[in-house]
């Protein structure tokens, strides 16, 4: 692959090189939880790790590099117990697993999307494209597999079991997708660009049916769902992540709730917990923002990766967050103790209350913060109600160098 060619192109310049990692698989080296989040280091890949998720019921973990492999890790030992290798002739760019556990699917640079046999490691299919893969992901239903390619921004849809090509949506995008994920209703296909904007595609009248133009202001580096597909999160170089009400509508009306001052450069990836009670986001600055959504700030940053931190994970139960990064690791943090730290205990306090009651209507509802001069006096229902449409503010403009 010619160089310069991979998304990265558009990416700040590479930080200074840090001195090489501590041996020793434990460790406290975040100063803001006061030596009670513990974390482990998991060393395996040899380049960028580039993609992690959490399986099998939060016993084991999936992850993908640019060294062209993809590792299943045992949780309780910390080390891989099947290896995936030598098909991708280039850096992959993600990886995923079917809904049953059984099949892994990847997307890499070497214009590919590969599925994979859990249990024997075995390449089952690969469907070609035309140009680089920048992102894959399966259905909640475990039917469908959609990538992004840079070849005039195309979308993919296509079957996970016979790989025959569903749909080929062409030039959905102005610039490089960077990611796309499934909307919890299988029926829906949301994707980012560097040309920062949302869009969804609908996969019955084969149509995109909501188009965000003015959320970010610079590129848009990933997005995720909450479980039940109310809330979608897009992560951006802007520094900032914005919170969607997709299932009323409410960002057509209103500005989307904004979490910010969490990083101090770009942010690179972004997922809800299993209940949206949290939001976990990565950082070029090198760390892990968590974020609680009903006080719509943050609770606590970790800090350890010595260099950008590509993806994040948090288990079902909330007690670990997983961290991929350039540095070649993943890093697992236990942050069962996290609401006794008395930092987050202070920033909890000193946030208060959000119930708020509706002015119009008289209804309780959750208000959570969307800047620091507004006050929401009216709840979503009554402000969808008003015939006024306001235009969303444009963040200042940020390069996308940390």
């Amino acid at each position: 692959m010619a160089a310069g060619r991979g998304p990265w192109r558009f990416r700040a310049p590479r930080p200074p090189p840090e001195p090489s990692l501590a041996q020793g698989r434990w460790g406290d080296r975040d100063p803001t939880a006061q030596g009670r989040i513990h974390f482990e280091i998991l060393r395996g890949h040899s380049d960028t790790v580039s993609s992690c998720h959490f399986c099998f019921e939060d016993t084991k973990i999936l992850s993908c590099s640019y060294d062209r492999t993809v590792k299943l890790w045992d949780v309780d030992r910390g080390f891989p117990i099947q290896v995936f290798e030598e098909e991708h002739t280039a850096p992959i760019s993600e990886c995923n697993l079917t809904p049953d556990d059984r099949r892994v699917v990847t997307s890499s640079y070497d214009n590919t999307v590969k599925a994979w046999d859990m249990e024997t490691g075995k390449m089952l299919w690969t469907v070609e494209h035309e140009g680089i893969v920048t992102s894959c992901n399966i259905s909640c239903d475990g039917r469908y597999v959609i990538s992004g390619s840079d070849k005039e921004n195309t979308i993919y849809v296509f079957d996970a079991e016979s790989a025959t090509v569903v749909s080929r949506i062409q030039g959905h995008h102005k610039s490089t997708i960077t990611r796309c994920c499934f909307h919890p209703d299988n029926q829906r296909v949301t994707s980012v660009s560097y040309d920062k904007t949302i869009k969804l595609w609908d996969m019955t009248t084969r149509s995109t049916s909501i188009t965000i133009n003015e959320g970010h202001s610079n590129a848009i580096s990933d997005c995720c769902f909450t479980s039940d597909g109310h809330y979608l999160c897009t992560a951006s170089w802007d520094r900032s992540l914005k919170i969607w009400d997709i299932k009323t509508g409410e960002f057509q009306c209103h500005e989307p709730i904004s979490l910010s001052q969490g990083h101090e450069g770009s942010v690179s990836s972004c997922l809800f917990s299993q209940d949206a009670s949290l939001v976990v986001s990565g950082g070029y600055d090198k760390t892990i923002a968590i974020w609680d959504t009903e006080a719509g700030c943050k609770k606590l940053s970790l800090k350890g990766h010595w260099d950008w931190v590509t993806d994040v994970a948090i288990s079902k139960n909330k007690k670990w967050i997983l961290s991929a990064s350039k540095d070649s690791t993943l890093r697992l943090w236990n942050i069962e103790k996290m609401d006794h730290i008395s930092s987050v205990t202070e920033s909890r306090k000193a946030r208060g209350s959000k119930i708020a009651q509706c002015e119009e209507c008289e209804k309780p509802f959750l208000c959570l913060q969307r800047s620091d001069s507004e006050v929401i006096s009216r709840c979503a229902f009554c402000r969808l109600s008003s015939p006024v449409r306001q235009t969303l503010p444009m963040p200042p403009s940020v390069s996308p160098d940390l």
